[in-house]
């Protein structure tokens, strides 16, 4: 008896994928008893054909899984879009560093096997609401799994900011910018720019400075109850990102209001899994040199 019953397969949009990694895994799970669909715009950008398509919309009615073939881009599409659903995702890495798909594809057919006879762990990921509010009035509203990310556009100057925690002011920032990242967005843009790695069961909530003018605004991690209050002061060019994908300018006195969304998303893992494994791999760490 399977675990999951119909499953959905999700991919990248922007290149044209092997359809032999689709059609194959597909079929596999279909031999397993599973009803098998492939999300619409995959299914036409891939060339798979075969199965039934559905939107999104149809994936959250319908399917128990979601297996992802793709990168970090591709689990963070699918998990905005799935949020709401409470439909599980497992990822199969066909991108490079993949923090979030746990399969590479030459085990893929195996792992998920092994999956739906019930050998895996779920681990739930936090998400975090954005919204842009203006003149008092919330222009934009959006939900990310990485992270928010403030910062400058293509004129290259600094821009000015000012923090709020919880409605008590913390500081008035001169930076690039600022990225507020999960604990599962720890690893990625915050990462770069010298952010904590956040263990994905830690309750909190990274901010880390982009380039600041003053080299004493280190990163600090709060509360996931907390609510984030960024008040654009100076800017002749700031920009709103979600999880990379571009919102738009923001004005001098926007403010942008962050905290814990309402909804989360799941993480199937295949059996053996481990974060601090993860890391080592993904990371190069303990390597011999």
């Amino acid at each position: 008896m399977s675990a999951f019953k119909s499953i959905a397969l999700i991919g990248r949009y922007n290149t044209q994928q092997n359809a032999e990694t689709f059609v194959g895994l597909g079929h596999f799970l279909e031999r397993q008893g599973c009803s098998v669909m492939v999300e619409r715009d995959t299914a036409a950008t891939c060339g798979v054909t075969g199965f039934l398509t559905a939107d999104y919309a149809g994936i959250a009615e319908r399917a128990d899984l979601a297996v992802v073939l793709g990168g970090d881009g591709s689990m963070l599409n699918a998990a905005r879009n799935l949020a709401h659903s409470r439909v599980p995702l497992v990822g199969v890495n066909q991108g490079r560093l993949g923090f979030m798909t746990d399969i590479s594809t030459g085990t893929m057919l195996e792992s998920m096997g092994r999956i739906l006879k019930g050998d895996y762990s779920i681990e739930e990921r936090t998400l975090l609401k954005a919204e842009v509010k203006r003149a008092g009035e919330t222009v934009f509203s959006t939900i990310a799994l990485n992270d928010v990310v403030l910062n400058k556009g293509a004129v290259g100057r600094m821009i000015e900011f000012l923090v709020s925690i919880d409605g008590e002011f913390v500081y008035d920032l001169r930076s690039d910018g600022l990225i507020v990242a999960t604990p599962t967005g720890s690893t990625a843009y915050a990462l770069s720019s010298n952010g904590p790695i956040v263990q994905p069961g830690v309750p909190g909530v990274a901010l880390v400075p982009i380039c600041p003018h003053t080299l004493s605004n280190r990163p600090i991690t709060v509360s996931e109850q907390s609510v984030i209050e960024v008040t654009i002061k100076r800017a002749m060019d700031a920009r709103l990102h979600y999880d990379g994908q571009l919102h738009g300018d923001l004005n001098e006195g926007d403010k942008v209001v962050i905290q814990r969304a309402n909804v989360s998303i799941q993480f199937v893992h295949p059996p053996g899994y481990s974060y601090f494994a993860m890391l080592r791999e993904k990371l190069h760490w303990s390597e011999v040199l």
